[in-house]
């Protein structure tokens, strides 16, 4: 079974320096018929205006994963110094027991456009950790590369949990396929673009669920450069 979720459904946060929208319910924004799926939680495509930020706050029992999209984000922590990612780093936080951090948007003329991605843990009160990569257009080009998993396989940053997050950069009219295992479910969320998913086209901030299929998942390019997440997550109820 395949399920939109198209762009105008998501809930918006709106201030002065943040444009946000929620593909799940988040902060002021509730719905209670998406809440999250499987064990992801929240995916959040965010726009910081120049030189602004979000002030220091907690998390704490939750998988974080921020992927820089367009400009800089400058990442502090209670624990951490501060360190300047830029588009084609991902961030992968393990808040555990409780991190206080915060970002900000460090240029003075250009936005910061970043996705964070909330992944429920496999246990509570783990150490918090950090790790990050730069991953290049060159390496997903046209193909599924794995970015986050549970195991760390294949140079991905691992999380405590049993999912895993690919990124691809499709061309138009080029295919490239996914193995869909059996008990798993699968989330789709286009960044940039338009691809086409088992006759249904989705463009940026569209997103897709997969419930109940396996077998090879084949997606294509519409658009002349489309940027897209593929999440391969367990088979819960929800």
């Amino acid at each position: 079974m395949y399920k939109l979720r198209l762009r105008e459904n998501r809930g918006k946060t709106k201030t002065e320096w943040l444009d946000s929208f929620h593909t799940f319910s988040f902060a002021q924004y509730f719905d209670l018929f998406n809440m999250g799926f499987s064990d992801l939680r929240v995916i959040n495509d965010d726009i910081f205006a120049p030189e602004s930020g979000t002030t220091p706050h907690s998390h704490a029992n939750m998988e974080i994963v921020n992927i820089v999209l367009q400009g800089e984000l400058e990442y502090s922590s209670s624990s951490k110094n501060k360190e300047i990612l830029h588009a084609g780093d991902i961030m992968a936080i393990t808040a555990g027991s409780g991190i206080t951090h915060m970002e900000y948007n460090p240029s003075s003329d250009k936005v910061l456009h970043m996705l964070q991605i909330w992944i429920l843990p496999n246990k509570k009160g783990l150490e918090p950790k950090f790790s990050k990569k730069t991953v290049e257009k060159s390496e997903m080009k046209n193909e599924l590369k794995l970015i986050v998993s549970g195991d760390g396989r294949e140079n991905s940053l691992k999380i405590q949990q049993d999912a895993s997050i690919y990124q691809a950069v499709l061309e138009a009219d080029r295919i490239t396929f996914f193995e869909m295992q059996k008990n798993r479910k699968f989330w789709i969320q286009v960044v940039k673009g338009a691809i086409e998913v088992n006759s249904n086209i989705l463009e940026a901030g569209d997103g897709i669920s997969i419930v109940n299929e396996y077998g090879l998942l084949e997606l294509s390019g519409v658009d002349f450069e489309s940027n897209f997440l593929l999440f391969d997550l367990r088979n819960l109820t929800f």
